[in-house]
């Protein structure tokens, strides 16, 4: 096995140098499958495995719990092509490997930050690591975690020394928004050698890596950049609230202010960064400080999801129906797993019949009759589509045709953003989005 915290760059600069090193990935959510395709299209012999069974058995089949398809789909060619491979059992993986990639954060109980899982999972991955393994710490952690935890429990586990029988560095995935060829990254590491080894490695699977010294510094920065992203949502929220109730279109706003950027758009998909937008609140508080600006953005945030149902049954009334009364179709991510679970399982709750089509997923998938693999099957009859999330096949979408199909009246909801309200409105649709009131026009 290489002596990886000491690698050169000539050991891995072509890819059949590469293919000799192999790379576990341990966490198989979003940023553990992107981290997984980034390893494998730059050449690396990629193991994936997660601490939840269910996870482990719909990765080995080429599937994933995000709402990206072209994530499923780069995992579906690697494994095919033997890129990739996944195990059921942590401590084996991490001993076939050396390169460890952990993409687990901690969770959130209460609004708190708990470490427990995250740091199980290190300790087996510490128990299994030999002697020249590079360990990167690729999820999001409080301030002073990888320096006072982690660095602890690997060597307590391994009976190594950071630094010198083992690397350990730190590489938070903070934007999976982007193709694989546009990644920036961020390197930080307790030690030279650890930080030289890990920058190496990075810089032969993206071109754009930006070391940093000091592991505090770059665990805040990444904290800076989730609570960034936080607070300018909570801003569009409000925002697009007020532009509602004022009948404005936010979004023309944007555009004229220069700012449609994804940054500024309401949402209501909170629960993706909901654990690490915490992180920050947690760890001023163990400071004694208390930050006031992020701990409000949490809550207009998770308040947005009351906000779109309230959208939902105003929008049914204005067609003199209830959600008790309605059948309604959800377009976008119906994955269990998925961020927008919470609102489908509300609007069914206060009696709507939900019918869901998600083009990234199979009917034989999900054990579920309101699965449906047709979109037009999905709109048959319906009183009102409601778009959760944009996906590209959405492109093409026949409002014509889901006119003919659909209850009449019949009404559209985008909470993408997506769709022109004017379009909507011609082909004789009640339509309703976030930040557009009832008579913007």
């Amino acid at each position: 096995m290489a002596a990886t915290p000491f690698l050169e760059p000539q050991e891995v600069n072509i890819v059949e140098k590469r293919s000799k090193h192999s790379v576990a990935i341990i966490g198989c959510g979003v940023k553990g499958i992107f981290f997984a395709n980034l390893f494998a299209e730059s050449g690396y012999t990629v193991i994936c495995t997660d601490a939840d069974p269910s996870i482990v058995k719909k990765t080995a089949k080429g599937k994933t719990i995000s709402s990206k398809p072209e994530l499923e789909i780069l995992l579906k060619n690697n494994i095919r092509k033997g890129q990739i491979s996944v195990g059921s059992e942590i401590k084996k993986v991490v001993s076939q490997s050396d390169i460890i990639i952990v993409t687990i954060s901690a969770v959130d109980k209460k609004e708190r930050t708990d470490n427990t899982q995250l740091l199980n999972i290190c300790k087996q991955v510490g128990s299994a690591i030999q002697q020249g393994t590079l360990v990167i710490y690729g999820g999001i952690s409080t301030l002073g975690f990888i320096e006072g935890n982690l660095k602890e429990v690997l060597e307590n586990t391994s009976g190594l020394k950071v630094g010198q029988s083992f690397g350990l560095a730190y590489c938070p995935l903070l934007n999976t928004n982007v193709q694989l060829s546009d990644l920036e990254l961020i390197v930080s590491a307790l030690d030279k050698r650890s930080l030289e080894s890990a920058s190496t490695v990075l810089k032969t699977v993206t071109k754009k890596v930006k070391e940093i010294n000091e592991i505090k510094t770059a665990e805040f920065v990444a904290l800076a950049t989730i609570t960034i992203r936080d607070v300018n949502t909570a801003i569009a929220n409000e925002l697009a609230i007020f532009c509602e109730n004022a009948n404005i279109d936010y979004f023309k706003v944007m555009g004229l202010l220069g700012l449609n950027e994804i940054n500024l758009k309401p949402s209501i998909l909170d629960e993706e960064e909901k654990n690490e937008a915490y992180m920050l609140v947690d760890s001023s508080e163990n400071l004694n400080i208390k930050l006031r600006l992020p701990t409000l953005a949490r809550q207009i945030n998770e308040d947005m999801l009351k906000h779109a149902v309230k959208i939902t049954q105003n929008t049914l009334r204005r067609l003199n129906k209830t959600l008790r009364r309605s059948k309604v179709t959800i377009l976008g991510n119906t994955k269990p797993e998925s961020t927008n679970e919470s609102f489908i399982r509300i609007i069914e709750q206060k009696g709507a019949k939900v019918n869901l089509y998600d083009h990234s997923i199979k009917k034989d998938d999900v054990k579920s009759e309101k699965v449906k693999n047709n979109l037009n099957e999905a709109v048959e009859g319906t009183d009102c589509i409601i778009i959760v999330n944009w996906q590209d096949q959405f492109n093409r979408l026949n409002i014509k045709r889901f006119k003919s199909l659909m209850k009449s009246p019949a009404a559209i909801i985008d909470f993408s953003g997506k769709l022109d309200p004017k379009k909507i409105e011609t082909e004789g649709f009640i339509y309703a989005s976030l930040g557009r009131g009832t008579d913007y026009k």
